[in-house]
This record gives structure tokens, C-alpha cells and sequence, in this order.
């Protein structure tokens, strides 16, 4: 008999306790961005504790990368209760009233999915966790339309009914609610409240600020209103600390006091102007120590506090380039073994140089540290330039989770998906001073090669996608965003022709490439001749002299294409199968003072124009060298040549010049 009442208290107490809390209300879908989700949660008592609970969120689109009945986020609930009504709510910051906890922008999928609630911790349920019902104390399945349910996870959690949010045709300003008898309806969202409407009323309050953002050495003013008169003196705590911001950042009160009878109080702090170049940095107004009868709506708001004390390069951005100013940082003799070749010899030689025994592989995770100085916009050296749209933005704006909205992430230029770059597994970022062999074979490599990956806006990254470049924007063909200027198209030009050089997979092709996105990468991208152009249209400028430096400083080689853009035609263009000589890319020899004539020519040449001691000499088409000689003035010069293209290089101390001649 003893066993048996024990079995009973077990069994009734875990069945009360499971009873105690539900999931109330769900938003999945709202308008713009997803920037105002929430999952409520719902406690029959008041101020219930929530420690022991973990929401989970299953995604069962099975094109999801996350599988059909596989985990894609947790949230811990410990330290936390529901409020005087018994609610609680998990949501997007911008969320009125303000989330109990705080998640990223458009975490929750729009379905068909489950959110689940448990008794465990998030670590027992990392990313990819298979469905599970141990533990299990409520759950939601819901999709946004009639006919496509999470049909695997339902029944792997007893699940019998799929909420459609879009039944009524508006899921973005529609929520899913849980009804007193345990179904749902669809309707306007009620977040904090209790959803029939019952429930003490609470006092919010709301907390606005004198200015979207700040710069240091500003007042930030803090105004306090409440929907309706405190009953009594009410004090509260407010702090501005997040991450790197401290308190040694502002002054002023943390302490703030609603009189009895008021329905507002303001609090006035200055954020130091400090001279420290730290960067652009974000303050997160967090208050506590409210009684329960007053609830803030807004809490947890961020605002941006741009520093004083960033550095200004000297030179230009890309819409206002310099040139010059910038002198490349490759060693003496870098690209010596290229004089005379031609052709494939000449592809050949310049990949030995770029994938020479000394060249570093380093992580993916790396190209953050590596963007964020080797594309600092000019200007501020608190942000990074982005490249399609022209424009910088905050380094702060690095996107570090699922939401792209707002934020610059890793654009690679030859597409991750033609190229067949893969992220190696537990990649982390180890530092400039680890890193891999790697080799011109090793195409998948690619994925982690800073000379072709830009800082770029996620969402034109997105749009952008694995397209090929071209003139005009279409399904397949990329050529920028409308009404920008075109900087980036030289830039791109040159990384891929680094690309098809650096990986013997790769290739730069006329037109427009299809790609198999199914597994299978082409390695291919388009247009060769759009490329080519904007390669001349768009020269070499200090801003991606300076850019080629730093990569070379963690990858130990260069883009030669951008110390030496010509070299692109006689790779890829019209002047293949031509001797390339590094004088032709020469632009510090005044051409118009030195003269070789007549052209064609059958029995001698004249050289003239020469001002001093110079060294002349001849190749032939296939590189061989047919003539040597040093003249200190005008002479004529007796040709005993084949009938051919020929290339005469002249020499002056530090200025050469090549000239193209015909003998017949």
C-alpha cells in the first residue's frame, strides 16, 4: 500500500508540475525583417520560476540544412519566473512590450516546425539534436500554410494538430494563441497579456532616448514614462554596459527614482570622449530592480556610440581612388621568372610564384580578421568598405548569426558553389601565426583565400549569390546594384583572374557559365570578356594596392594581377602567346621620347630618344632573346632576323619601355 501512494504522489506531482506552464502564444512570422518574434510562455500561478525549463525549435523543411526532424536552437530559461499573470516571454528586442529574454532577429523559422518545451538544459540539445520526447512538458507544431505540416516531428512528440498561422490570410500581423480549453486560434498578437484578456492590469514602462545614436562626448538623455501613476516612490536600477562598453565609457546616474504620483523621470549621462581608437561601439540600456507590478517595455535597447579617434588612410576609397601612393610590398626579383614567357609558360610560371612552397593555407574562420583590416574603409578605420554597394559600414555590423539584415559578411568572389570550396570541419580561427601547406590542386582551398573574398552586405551577397558577372543584371548574371558606380568591377575582374591562375580547377570563360548546384561544381565563372574590360576600365588603384600588402603579410603571396593588370590579356586576352615583359605595365618611362623606326622594318632599325647609356634588347615572339646591346646615343641598329613579330625592350636605370615591331 506504501508503494502504491508513493507511485501516486510521483506520478500526480510530476503531472501538476508538468500542468503548471505552457507554451501560451507563438509569432513565428511578423512583418518587415522578423524583427518582432516571440514565444510566450504561460504559468498557471503567478511569478512561477522557470529554472530546469529549455525551449528547443525543430525545423522540418527537409531542404533546410538542418534536416526534418533535426534541432536548430535552444534557450535556457534558468534565472528567470513569469510575471503576476503568469506570463513570460522570449523575444526579438524590438518587441513591446519587452521580452523577459532577448533572441537574435529571425531566429524562429516560419515553419512547418515544432517549438518545444522541456525539462533539461541547452546543452542537451546542441544544433542537429534529433527529435526527442523525454522530458517533453508542451509543444507547438505550426506551419504558414494549410497543407504542408511537420508531419515526422508531430508524431515523434504525439503532436495531433498543425496551427496554420496563415489561415486568416495575414500571418505577419497574426500570432498563434493557446485558448483556455487547450486549441488555438489565429489572431492579433497579445504579447504580456494574458490572451482572453483577463488578468491584473500592469503599469509598462517605456523608456525613449534623445537620439537614435551617439558619437563620444555626447549627452544621452533617458526619459522614463509609465502608462499610469506610481502608487509610491519606485527606484530602479539602469546600466549601459555591453561587451567592451563600461562603465568607463559614461558618466552620470544609474539610480532613478519615479515619484509617487509621476508618470515619468529622465536621467541625463555623457559618454566620454576618450582618445583611445577603439572603434565604434554599442551600449545596451538594461534596467532592473522594477517591482512586479510595473514592467518595462522596452528593455534591453542598444544604440551605437561611434568613436572619435579612428585613423584616416592616405590614400582614397574606390569611388575616389588614388594611385601611387600606395607602393607594392613584394620582394626584389617577386615576379623576375615571367620575362619572355609566353602562353602557357607564362600562366604556368606566374602559378608557381602564387603557390610556391611557402604560400599559407589559414582557416575560414581567419578571413574575418584578415577582412576587417585588409578592407577598412580609407576614411574611418572603425568601418570596412563594402564593395557592391559603395559604402562603408561599421565593423560592429559583422554579422555573427543567422540574420543578414544590417550586416557585411565573407562575399567570395568566385562563388563558393562553383568553385567546390569546402569549410573544413571544426573550423576556428587560429591566427596569422598558424596555418596549412596548400597547392594548386587543392581547389578546395579556395574557400579560405583572402585575396577573393570581400567584406560585402549580406543581403546583396545573397542577391548576388553564384552568378557570373556581366553587364546586365539578370537570373544568372551579376553586374551590381542599380546606381552605384561600378568601383568593384576592376577589383573583381582581378580576383578571379587570380583564382583561374592560383587553382588548376578553376577557369574564367566567355559567356555565361551554366552552374550545377547539385554536388557537382563546374569551377567555371563568366564573362572573360566583361572581365577583361572592367580590368582595364576599372585600373588597379591604392586602395587595392594596399589591400594586396596585407594579404600577403598572413598568405605569403600576392594578386600579381593587380601589380601588374596588363598581365591579364596576355593570359586570358588578346595578347596571348605574346613575351610578357614586366616594362610593358611600366608607366614611370615617357614613351613619346624614345622612338624605334621604321616599322615594319627589313635591314635595320634607328633608335633614338635616349638621354643616356641604355640597354637594348630583342625578342622574338616565342621569347627567345636575338639581340643584346648597350648604346649611349641615336644609332641605327642592322636586323639579320626572321620575317616575324618582334618585341625590343630598352632599359635606363630604373625605366624600361617595349616596343613592338614588324620585320618583313
Amino acid at each position: 500500500m506504501k508503494v502504491t501512494l508513493l507511485y501516486i504522489t510521483i506520478f500526480l506531482t510530476s503531472w501538476f508540475s508538468s500542468a503548471q506552464i505552457v507554451i501560451n502564444e507563438i509569432d513565428p512570422d511578423t512583418p518587415s525583417t522578423d524583427q518582432k518574434e516571440f514565444i510566450e510562455l504561460h504559468s498557471s500561478s503567478p511569478n512561477f520560476s522557470l529554472n530546469g525549463y529549455v525551449l528547443v525549435f525543430y525545423n522540418a523543411t527537409s531542404t533546410s540544412p538542418y534536416g526534418g526532424t533535426l534541432s536548430y536552437n535552444a534557450i535556457d530559461l534558468d534565472g528567470y519566473v513569469t510575471d503576476i499573470n503568469g506570463n513570460f516571454l522570449v523575444g526579438n528586442v524590438l518587441l513591446d512590450p519587452a521580452p523577459g529574454l532577448a533572441m537574435l532577429d529571425a531566429t524562429l523559422q516560419n515553419g512547418p516546425d515544432v517549438i518545444a518545451l522541456y525539462l533539461g538544459d541547452a546543452t542537451s540539445f546542441p544544433l542537429n539534436t534529433p527529435v526527442t520526447s523525454t522530458g517533453l512538458i508542451d509543444a507547438i507544431a505550426y506551419s504558414n500554410n494549410a497543407t504542408n505540416q511537420p508531419t515526422a516531428l508531430m508524431t515523434a512528440l504525439g503532436l495531433t494538430v498543425c496551427v496554420n498561422e496563415n489561415s486568416t490570410s495575414n500571418a505577419a500581423n497574426h500570432s498563434i494563441q493557446r485558448k483556455i480549453d487547450g486549441t488555438y486560434e489565429v489572431k492579433l498578437p497579445t504579447p504580456g497579456m494574458n490572451n482572453d484578456g483577463s488578468g491584473i492590469p500592469i503599469n509598462y514602462m517605456t523608456t525613449t532616448f534623445n537620439a537614435p545614436n551617439y558619437t563620444e562626448g555626447q549627452n544621452l538623455i533617458l526619459t522614463f514614462t509609465t502608462t499610469t501613476p506610481v502608487t509610491a516612490n519606485t527606484t530602479f536600477t539602469i546600466s549601459l554596459n555591453n561587451g567592451n562598453f563600461t562603465t568607463a565609457d559614461y558618466t552620470g546616474p544609474t539610480s532613478i527614482t519615479l515619484l509617487a504620483g509621476s508618470t515619468s523621470a529622465t536621467a541625463t549621462l555623457t559618454l566620454i570622449d576618450d582618445v583611445i581608437e577603439e572603434g565604434d561601439e554599442e551600449l545596451i540600456l538594461f534596467i532592473s530592480g522594477l517591482p512586479a507590478s510595473i514592467v518595462s517595455s522596452n528593455n534591453s535597447i542598444v544604440r551605437r556610440v561611434a568613436d572619435t579617434d579612428f585613423q584616416v588612410a592616405n590614400f582614397g576609397t574606390p569611388l575616389a581612388p588614388t594611385y601611387g601612393q600606395v607602393a607594392s610590398t613584394a620582394p626584389p626579383g617577386y615576379y623576375a621568372s615571367l620575362e619572355g614567357l609566353s602562353g602557357a609558360a607564362l600562366k604556368q610560371a606566374l602559378q608557381d610564384i602564387i603557390v610556391n612552397s611557402s604560400v599559407r593555407l589559414h582557416s575560414y574562420a581567419d578571413m574575418w580578421d584578415i577582412i576587417r583590416v585588409a578592407d577598412t574603409n580609407p576614411l574611418n578605420s572603425g568601418q570596412i568598405w563594402d564593395m557592391y554597394l559603395e559604402i562603408p559600414m561599421s565593423k560592429l555590423d559583422q554579422q555573427n548569426s543567422s540574420s543578414i539584415v544590417g550586416k557585411w559578411n565573407r562575399e567570395h568572389i568566385f562563388p563558393q558553389s562553383r568553385g567546390g570550396f569546402v569549410v573544413a570541419e571544426g573550423d576556428f580561427a587560429d591566427g596569422i601565426g598558424f596555418w596549412l601547406s596548400t597547392s594548386a590542386a587543392a581547389t578546395v582551398d579556395g574557400v579560405s583565400d583572402a585575396h577573393h573574398i570581400r567584406a560585402e552586405n549580406g543581403q546583396e551577397n545573397s542577391s548576388r549569390n553564384n552568378k557570373n558577372y556581366g553587364t546586365t543584371n539578370s537570373a544568372t548574371v551579376y553586374a551590381g546594384p542599380a546606381g552605384t558606380q561600378g568601383s568593384w568591377r576592376g577589383d573583381v575582374a582581378r580576383a578571379c583572374f587570380y583564382m583561374a591562375v592560383r587553382f588548376n580547377g578553376l577557369n574564367v570563360l566567355n559567356g555565361d557559365p551554366s552552374e550545377n548546384n547539385a554536388g557537382n561544381p563546374s569551377g567555371n565563372i563568366g564573362d572573360l570578356a566583361t572581365l577583361l574590360s572592367w580590368n582595364i576600365s576599372d585600373k588597379s588603384d591604392d586602395y587595392e594596392m594596399s589591400r594586396n600588402n596585407y594579404v600577403q603579410t598572413w598568405q605569403n603571396n600576392r594578386n600579381p594581377f593587380i601589380d601588374y593588370p596588363l598581365l591579364a590579356d596576355y593570359i586570358f586576352g588578346a595578347n596571348f602567346g605574346q613575351p610578357w615583359f614586366a616594362a610593358l605595365s611600366s608607366e614611370s618611362f615617357d614613351a613619346s621620347e624614345v622612338k624605334v623606326f621604321p616599322n615594319p622594318a627589313s635591314e635595320h632599325i634607328f633608335v633614338s630618344g635616349l638621354l643616356s647609356s641604355s640597354k637594348v634588347e630583342i625578342f622574338s615572339v616565342s621569347g627567345a632573346k636575338v639581340f643584346e646591346k648597350i648604346i649611349n646615343q641615336d644609332q641605327m641598329i642592322p636586323i639579320d632576323f626572321e620575317t616575324g613579330m618582334y618585341f625590343v625592350k630598352i632599359s635606363n636605370e630604373d625605366k624600361q619601355i617595349v616596343k613592338k615591331i614588324i620585320v618583313k
